[in-house]
């Protein structure tokens, strides 16, 4: 470096983060496919279905029609009339396209909201098991993260009066992700009223990640959204790329609080601008049109999650809570820790990635020593194969 080497040359809060884990693996994979390996992955936190027919159609008419120009940075009124009207529809919120930003991506909507809110020594609650990028989002805004343990004995479950609990003077926010990634944990709708009013009566800022809402197998999908009266200190986080397999799409929102979703605007105005314009039109057409395409993804996740349950059984000494929602096992592989020189679930999983050839997301990503992640919207023939795999690798430790 040159003589300017002794300056510090990164900034505090890029240290406060790290490499998304389940991006970390994803990369590592292709490595290892990129030399010929063939693997069975269970890394990738997306649907295996394509985006259905009428979705693409709606963006390539509007590429053909050149609506390829910027759109305003909350995204077009159409768009944002379509979140609204779907939300309402189906949970019975009430939202105006002015409480409604469109984002490139789900995680966006999230982070904006993160760096609106959130201050140095701001305390926001996060229950464990977590997704991965929820704890470094804090973090990077310089708050801090006040982990709520769940008991696997109880399904991960998430409570009224475990929330109530971890709240302190200096609580600014609670996170709630359900169903959750990556244990299938719901919250359910007796908790979630009272978590409501919890966080509306205390001035808390109760953030919904809804990412899998509609992928939730327990009964009816629930949305903190219902709660009207508690708008002011609630924003939802959306994403179509779960419900209507559109992943690589980047097509988030957030619906907040005028004031907040005008702050969330500003904060995108200099950033990523708007969101893809010919995105905003596809979105429109998932959310305005028949919702069949939702009820035929969850159903087909219902059945492999179910598949894949009953072969993560044949394997000795794992165990398994059974997912209530999302498309993730979280089963404890502790056994298995501590065999063949293993210390830990990161060691686990990368060895059973590169010895094994399966891909798997380690638990200490989400905060917990025992486990790991399978994402199973793959097919039955790689389900078995996989879990064939991964039974040979660690009944193979010593």
């Amino acid at each position: 470096m040159t003589a300017q080497a002794s300056q510090k040359v990164f900034t505090d809060r890029i240290g406060r983060i790290q490499v998304s884990a389940t991006m970390a693996v994803a990369a590592e994979a292709a490595k290892l496919r990129a030399q010929g390996v063939n693997l069975v992955d269970f890394g990738a936190g997306e649907p295996h279905f394509n985006t259905p027919q009428h979705i693409k159609d709606a963006a390539i008419a509007s590429i053909q029609a050149n609506y390829s120009r910027y759109t305003v940075v909350p995204g077009a009124p159409d768009v944002r009339t379509a979140i609204v009207d779907r939300h309402a529809t189906d949970f019975g919120s009430s939202y105006s396209i002015d409480e409604c930003v469109f984002t490139p991506g789900g995680k966006m909507a999230l982070f904006n909201t993160i760096q609106v809110l959130i201050d140095h020594g701001d305390e926001v609650i996060l229950p464990v098991p977590y997704w991965v990028s929820f704890k470094d989002i804090v973090e990077y805004a310089g708050g801090k993260v006040v982990f709520l343990q769940t008991s696997e004995a109880e399904s991960f479950r998430i409570t009224a009066d475990a929330i109530e609990k971890a709240i302190t003077p200096k609580t600014k926010a609670i996170i709630l992700n359900s169903p959750s990634n990556p244990a299938g944990s719901i919250v359910t709708e007796s908790d979630l009223e009272r978590i409501v009013h919890l966080a509306h009566e205390r001035n808390i800022f109760l953030l919904l990640d809804e990412c899998y809402v509609y992928l939730n197998y327990s009964g009816k999908c629930v949305s903190g959204g219902s709660y009207t009266f508690a708008k002011d200190h609630m924003v939802v986080l959306g994403s179509l790329s779960k419900t209507y397999a559109m992943t690589g799409w980047r097509a988030g929102y957030a619906l907040a609080p005028k004031a907040i979703a005008a702050s969330l605007s500003k904060l995108q105005s200099q950033s990523a601008s708007n969101a893809t314009s010919f995105v905003q039109k596809a979105a429109v057409a998932a959310l305005s049109s028949s919702q069949d395409c939702v009820a035929e993804f969850r159903r087909e996740f219902i059945d492999l999650r179910d598949h894949m349950l009953s072969r993560l059984a044949t394997i000795p000494g794992v165990t398994c809570t059974k997912p209530e929602g999302a498309f993730y096992v979280y089963p404890n592989v502790s056994k298995y820790i501590g065999k063949g020189g293993t210390k830990n679930a990161t060691e686990l999983a990368t060895r059973l990635l590169h010895e094994g050839h399966v891909v798997t997301v380690p638990g200490e990503a989400f905060g917990t020593a025992e486990h790991i992640r399978l994402s199973y919207p793959v097919t039955k023939q790689n389900i078995d194969e996989g879990v064939r795999r991964m039974g040979e690798f660690l009944t193979g430790l010593k």
